[in-house]
């Protein structure tokens, strides 16, 4: 399976020099080969492929010498992206979908290039990169597998990252009997069916607020102004440092979950029409958590661990009585189940983790449409 190892790097200024050239040359391509993939479409009704525009920039390199300061599979690279740009496009529309026109990258707005094969050279804590140079790197853990393709990555505040793409066998945990169905919240930020939460951080709230603070104080400023600036560097640091805190939280709380249980059932949320509610304070809430993330991070080590993870369709499971079966209607407001039917009363939401995980169990080795399979390391039938 494919993991994605990442690293800091710590180039000198020449060499930061180097890769903001780099970028900027990366942009360049992108746009024409962009700009050219249009052109050609609305003047002849047909697109070119691929194979057309790798062949451009040959002649491109021609004409423009600048092009030649950085390595040929890069450059091949964005032109990949490009493509990749149209086929999303193409499949949106015939899904019925907004498609989204791939967009032009302007000044700023293209921050990564692929080394896809070669180009790159790693020695101990030394990153050796065709045309830029030998770059300092700090390898904070091994790497995992053999190393497909590097790209390097910078972030909003300037920082350089190289993340390579690494080939690497599954390491499959011992099997066990534990279960785990999992219903995720913004109060609680995920209950269990076993009674054991993970409560929502606080920081996600303070991170909320902080970035909201500075957006407002960014208004107060004129653009092009030092002061404004000053303050999208600490608005960007706040985003920053609150993408890092999800990311960390999102890692740790999975790996807890793929040590200890040996499938876990998670709702199937449509997470993007969640946020598309009237309720701004919902939405940005369900933004802030990252559930989306955490089931992500969660999948991917499930399957290198051989462990399983469904994701079961979530309409009714607050609403249905664990026990019973029974109907019984609550608002949001409304934070106990109270059946009836049966007599069962307990949190809601561990109610709703007690039927996801039921859903998620009886898809083991039946063929229901309600549920889908996300770890081939524990599928149906097994």
């Amino acid at each position: 399976m494919r993991l994605t190892c990442k690293y800091r790097l710590f180039p000198t200024s020449t060499q930061r020099t180097k890769l903001e050239r780099t970028l900027e040359i990366c942009r360049w391509v992108y746009n024409d080969t962009l700009g050219i993939r249009k052109d050609t479409f609305e003047k002849t009704n047909k697109g070119l492929s691929l194979y057309d525009t790798n062949k451009l920039l040959t002649i491109w390199k021609e004409s423009k010498p600048a092009f030649s300061e950085v390595h040929s599979q890069v450059l091949q690279n964005v032109q990949e992206r490009v493509d990749l740009a149209f086929q999303a496009f193409f499949r949106r529309i015939k899904a019925g979908e907004e498609p989204g026109y791939p967009r032009f990258k302007g000044r700023g707005l293209y921050d990564s290039f692929t080394f896809k094969q070669k180009g790159f050279r790693l020695d101990s804590d030394k990153l050796t990169l065709s045309k830029i140079g030998t770059i300092r790197v700090k390898l904070h853990r091994d790497i995992c597998g053999t190393i497909k393709t590097l790209t390097v990555q910078r972030d909003s505040l300037g920082n350089w990252y190289a993340c390579f793409s690494c080939e690497c066998d599954t390491n499959p945990l011992p099997i066990n009997d534990a279960v785990v169905g999992i219903d995720l919240g913004l109060i609680t930020f995920a209950y269990f069916s076993n009674g054991k939460k993970i409560k929502r951080q606080r920081w996600m709230k303070q991170d909320a607020d902080d970035i909201a603070k500075l957006q407002r104080k960014k208004e107060r400023f004129c653009k092009g102004s030092s002061e404004r600036k000053k303050v999208i560097r600490a608005l960007n640091h706040a985003y920053q440092r609150s993408a890092n805190r999800r990311n960390n939280f999102a890692h740790q709380e999975s790996r807890k979950l793929v040590d200890e249980y040996q499938f876990i059932a998670f709702e199937k949320l449509d997470i993007k029409d969640m946020q598309s509610a009237d309720d701004k304070r919902y939405t940005r809430g369900i933004a802030d958590v990252a559930w989306g993330q955490f089931v992500q991070f969660t999948v991917y080590k499930a399957a290198n661990a051989g462990r399983g993870v469904a994701l079961v369709n979530p309409r009714g499971t607050t609403q249905m009585c664990s026990r019973c079966h029974a109907i019984v209607p609550k608002g949001i407001e409304v934070r106990v189940h109270d059946c009836p039917h049966c007599g069962l009363k307990l949190n809601r939401d561990h109610n709703a983790a007690l039927n996801i995980l039921a859903r998620g169990l009886a898809s083991i080795n039946t063929d229901s449409s309600d549920v889908v399979v996300e770890a081939p390391g524990f599928s149906r039938g097994e």
